[in-house]
């Protein structure tokens, strides 16, 4: 699969960045994919740890249960990630993607 290919499966769940991840050789990502799968990767564990954080705090106060309509956040983030792989864009991901900047070491090696 082409970089283009993967960098989109990677915003697909855990399992679509484990295939992206996996499925590509250390010395054929380029810039491009490492890109993306910094943020999708940034971008699933801030969701993860969000979700627990509002369950637990609707857990003692349900009137929040509000707040889980911020997930709804996360999948325009999502969307806006798959569309920046597509268009072979390297740019991070608005309000949150600054965060994952050079974080993930491990995906330059």
């Amino acid at each position: 699969m082409n970089q283009k290919t993967l960098s989109i499966i990677s915003y697909i769940t855990i399992m679509g960045w484990a295939v992206a991840y996996f499925g590509s050789k250390n010395e054929t990502r380029g810039k491009l994919l490492i890109k993306h799968l910094e943020q999708s990767l940034g971008l699933s564990i801030l969701s993860i740890f969000t979700g627990i954080v509002i369950s637990f705090i609707t857990m003692f106060v349900p009137f929040l249960a509000i707040l889980s309509y911020l997930n709804l956040i996360f999948f325009a983030l999502i969307i806006l990630g798959v569309i920046n792989a597509a268009n072979e864009r390297i740019s991070n991901i608005p309000i949150v993607g600054n965060l994952f900047e050079g974080k993930f070491v491990f995906l330059r090696n």
